[in-house]
């Protein structure tokens, strides 16, 4: 009778049972990445919940909500918002050069009464949705070919160039590593892949070559390759994080404790370089226990995914959990000298309510997936494994 009441359409379930259809394993997961952000930004400023741990939890139960929200919507909703979501997230991105606000140099994001939107954070996730819904009405035969091709390129490659303009190096890698991820996960053949790299690596070269990167990008690539490079300048940060995970030791030196962040060596304490904080406080017992919970959200958001009967929830929901792994991979590599210095945060734990707003809303898409699971309706005629 259990099995039986589980597969009851879903299309007939009241809100109370969809809201007890919810992943509450990966709920839980988040809450407690989330609370590990607000212990480490209540930190940040000596031991104050203001102006950063109040406001970072607030914002994670607001979103919570709104997670909820999104969840117990029908996922044939999300399909059919998909391409609207993606067009109007596109729209926000062309009009960041002109209604933008100016910040450390860069035009990123837009002031909504009071609320800093970035765009390009809402793109990672809006780039994931378009194309899961476009894979879903393709047929498979038709993945790897130039007209089936052309048009996920272009959903990657637009806002690509609008987020690298900006200038955002980091955002513009993201936002296309999530959306080749999800073509790969279509079924594209490996021999396109191959080629696809070998362009890649072109177009790098040309874009050092020619100019496309802005000197202080050039000269944080050389600073990772080169750690003895300018130790006084653009080693300096990567070095002072190094220092500070290390002297956390196993057990770290305790909350507030820490010298290196307390002291004032490191910037951006409270986004990019976090998870330094934490580490230096925490130690090795701690960061495994952060990191242990990140990798149970992937694997859980994995586990969604495949339980899922239609293709565009199991695309999307994939997509969604590599763009949340590739966040954290991209931050603690940063942090850690395993990879050049970008402004990339660390999810549910650096300040930020877009970036937040973001991956809730992508946590309710898993979710909604969940919660419709058993569906297989959302079938297109054109689409045939």
């Amino acid at each position: 009778m259990a099995k039986e009441a589980l597969r009851v359409p879903t299309a007939e379930l009241d809100l109370q049972e969809r809201i007890l259809r919810l992943h509450w394993p990966l709920l839980l997961v988040l809450c407690g990445i989330a609370g590990i952000g607000v212990m480490t930004l209540y930190s940040v400023p000596q031991g104050h919940w203001s102006p950063y741990a109040a406001q970072h939890l607030i914002r994670f139960l607001v979103c919570l909500v709104g997670l909820a929200v999104v969840a117990v919507i029908p996922l044939r909703f999300w399909l059919s918002a998909s391409y609207p979501i993606y067009f109007g997230v596109l729209v926000l991105l062309l009009l960041v050069p002109f209604i933008g606000e100016m910040n450390n140099g860069a035009r990123r994001w837009i002031d909504l009464g009071g609320f800093q939107l970035q765009p390009s954070e809402m793109m990672k996730v809006a780039v994931v949705m378009a194309l899961a819904r476009y894979y879903h009405g393709l047929e498979f035969k038709k993945v790897s070919t130039i007209l089936g091709m052309i048009p996920p390129l272009a959903m990657v490659g637009v806002p690509v160039g609008l987020v690298f303009i900006q200038p955002d190096l980091g955002t513009s890698l993201l936002i296309g590593f999530s959306g080749l991820l999800v073509i790969l996960l279509a079924g594209i053949s490996w021999r396109v892949v191959t080629v696809g790299i070998f362009t890649a690596l072109a177009g790098i070269v040309v874009a050092i070559q020619t100019g496309l990167l802005k000197e202080y990008q050039i000269e944080r690539v050389t600073a990772f390759l080169n750690p003895d490079h300018d130790p006084l300048g653009a080693n300096f940060h990567p070095n002072q994080s190094k220092i500070a995970i290390g002297s956390g030791g196993v057990e770290g030196k305790g909350l507030l404790e820490g010298t290196q962040s307390q002291l004032g060596f490191l910037p951006e304490k409270h986004t990019d370089f976090i998870f330094t904080i934490y580490g230096e406080e925490f130690g090795l017992i701690g960061t495994t226990i952060l990191l242990g919970l990140y990798i149970l959200a992937f694997l859980l958001t994995a586990r969604i995914a495949g339980a899922a009967r239609s293709h565009f929830g199991r695309l999307m929901s994939l997509g969604i959990g590599l763009t949340f792994v590739s966040y954290v991979l991209v931050n603690t590599g940063m942090v850690m000298g395993l990879a050049p210095v970008v402004g990339v945060p660390l999810p549910l734990v650096s300040y930020g309510g877009t970036v937040m707003l973001a991956m809730m809303g992508g946590f309710g898409l898993v979710m909604c997936t969940w919660v419709n699971r058993h569906q297989d309706t959302l079938r297109t005629q054109g689409w045939r494994r």
